[in-house]
């Protein structure tokens, strides 16, 4: 259900809607929510000083209702 929620509310954002990816893993530490877009919407994203990405985490925060949760928003321009 996160993932979906978080999907909707990047694809509003972004140009390129059909290269936003988002992918569930699970750690020791609780749910990380990986998110993937087109290089060209990466700073859309993020937004200035981070406040779009801080505001998608406050968002998905309030929606795991107390769980921890973790937005990764990756840089696919990088090679790892």
């Amino acid at each position: 259900m996160l993932e979906e929620a978080l999907e909707h509310l990047v694809t509003g954002i972004v140009d390129h809607k059909d290269d936003v990816q988002v992918r569930r893993r699970d750690n020791r530490r609780g749910e990380v929510l990986e998110v993937r877009v087109n290089p060209e919407d990466l700073g859309r994203v993020i937004g200035r000083s981070g406040r779009t990405a801080s505001a998608l985490r406050t968002v998905m925060g309030a929606l795991a209702g107390g769980r921890p949760v973790r937005i990764d928003i990756v840089d696919t321009d990088r090679v790892r």
